[in-house]
């Protein structure tokens, strides 16, 4: 996070470290508390993954200096690894379905990166499919796959863990986080489970995604407005352990969409979707270990605000459930 007590060199320097805030609608007695990611340079939880892969390719020699990043991704990612991409003498290009924010793929351009866009109804697999296409159609060219990298993980092990714990001083009893390829709550959970397997962890998706599948669910695949987060096939999400899982929570499009506008309304938060999803969730996990119904070693709940609303406004996050696009 950018600090004024230091001068930095480069924006990298900026990225992670950014603030633990209470949800002040969580109970009293099981306080709430966001990582609160828009405060990245790139205003998303996903500036950890561009700057920590990037890097480590580099280091590895996966990646040559003048190389080429080729990603597909809803957009956050896209942004991450262009902001990494510029600073470390890379190339980035991002295979981006169509329906997904415009605002991101602006935000990736004025980065420097080519945007390519697929078919909406190929969805993230026809994306990935593109992806893997042109690499092989290039020279020194890589495709980090964020869906399947386990160093979208380490990052998260790496940095947001630590964080989260050093901020409660250790006293976490839940990890609530949403999964799109799911590696946020890994790394999380992961650093969280071996200083202490007690600590509950919740998967959150929207209503339609099928992570719940992993849990023994019975769930109808569907349409979802919420953006970032959830999967319409567990195959392309092979990060996701079932096992570091207690539970996988489902929030629904208006259940989202209500929190985020309470949200802004009530506390100054202007996050989007996701963040409104994993909000619902943390506070009815809170809600749950403050009656009893979950044991946690602390009373105390964890969960991620990834990225910002301003990256949505075009599709009417903020009007009527019914006019927001989703």
């Amino acid at each position: 996070m950018t600090t004024h007590e230091t001068p930095l060199d480069s924006v990298l320097e900026t990225i992670g470290e950014t603030p633990l805030v209470r949800v002040q609608a969580s109970p009293s007695e099981v306080p709430v508390y966001a990582k609160v990611e828009s405060f990245n340079p790139g205003a998303s939880v996903k500036d950890r993954i561009g700057k920590y892969m990037v890097e480590a390719m580099l280091e590895r020699g996966e990646l040559e200096p003048g190389g080429t990043v080729i990603e597909p991704t809803a957009g956050n990612t896209g942004i991450g690894f262009a902001i990494a991409a510029g600073q470390l003498d890379v190339n980035a290009v991002f295979v981006v379905p169509e329906r997904f924010s415009v605002e991101k793929q602006q935000l990736m351009d004025a980065l420097g990166a080519e945007v390519i866009n697929t078919p909406t109804d190929e969805g993230m697999g026809g994306a990935i499919d593109r992806a893997h296409q042109l690499a092989d159609e290039m020279e020194n060219a890589v495709v980090p796959q964020q869906f399947s990298n386990p160093l979208n993980v380490e990052a998260h092990y790496e940095t947001t863990g630590p964080e989260i714990f050093e901020a409660l001083d250790g006293e976490v009893g839940a990890v609530v986080a949403g999964c799109g390829t799911a590696g946020t709550l890994m790394g999380i959970a992961e650093y969280a489970l071996e200083r202490d397997p007690d600590v509950h962890v919740t998967a959150v998706e929207p209503e339609g995604s099928v992570y719940s599948e992993t849990q023994g669910e019975d769930v109808e695949e569907a349409d979802y407005k919420i953006e970032g987060i959830g999967t319409h096939d567990l195959d392309t999400n092979e990060l996701f352990d079932p096992s570091l899982v207690d539970e996988v929570l489902q929030v629904s499009d208006r259940h989202a969409h209500d929190e985020l506008k309470r949200l802004a309304a009530e506390e100054g938060h202007l996050v989007a979707s996701s963040s409104g999803a994993a909000s619902a969730a943390a506070r009815h996990v809170a809600e749950r270990i403050r009656d009893g119904e979950i044991d946690a070693p602390h009373d105390s709940v964890v969960t991620v605000f990834p990225d910002s609303s301003e990256r949505y406004l075009s599709k009417g996050i903020y009007r009527s459930f019914e006019e927001w696009e989703g």
